[in-house]
């Protein structure tokens, strides 16, 4: 079995970089990167009368640096401040897209990127109407997020899903899941 010998922070700001000195099963030793930034939550909500989701688009830098317009479809969400998943999620939501959610049906808690990133996201779907958009979103403006809310037809994001055009696979594996879950929303 691997194992970690040693650890050494060499970046810390809002994520931590670490190397790692591993030593494999073999008995010989490797470094390894980590990027450290903790846990979070994600959650689609989804209006199931008029068949819509609130979804938010953004700008992501690493997309950008690899020569898209880093503009992003997400679902809202958040990392883990002291509180539990599903406390974030409906912080998260009620911050980025001004719903107010009550009930939360767990997804997944998947690891986002394994090979590089402690991140464990815990996915959501949620349930809303229209009486719950109690704000306009968009995220704090103390994080410069520049969010753009969008309440979205649950069939075009399917459509968008079939034609490969959600490239965040959290919110790919969340419509999917919905889809399977709730095919009446999608009718």
């Amino acid at each position: 079995m691997a194992e970690i010998m040693s650890t050494e922070v060499v970046y810390s700001r809002w994520a931590r970089m670490i190397l790692a000195t591993i030593r494999l099963p073999d008995g010989q030793s490797t470094k390894r990167d980590i990027e450290d930034h903790g846990e979070a939550a994600m959650v689609l909500p989804y209006d199931p009368v008029r068949r819509l989701a609130l979804v938010i688009r953004q700008f992501r830098t690493p997309p950008c640096f690899v020569g898209t317009d880093g503009m992003i479809l997400e679902a809202a969400a958040g990392r883990l401040e002291g509180e539990d998943a599903e406390t974030c999620a409906r912080r998260e939501a009620m911050e980025e897209v001004g719903v107010r959610l009550s009930e939360l049906e767990p997804v997944a808690r998947a690891w986002t990127m394994p090979a590089l990133s402690t991140e464990r996201v815990a996915l959501f779907l949620a349930p809303y109407s229209k009486a719950d958009r109690v704000a306009n979103g968009g995220g704090l403006s103390e994080e410069h997020e520049e969010i753009t809310v969008m309440e979205m037809p649950l069939a075009g994001l399917a459509a968008m899903a079939d034609a490969g055009e959600l490239t965040d696979l959290k919110l790919l594996l969340l419509v999917q899941t919905l889809r399977l879950r709730r095919p009446d929303c999608f009718g």
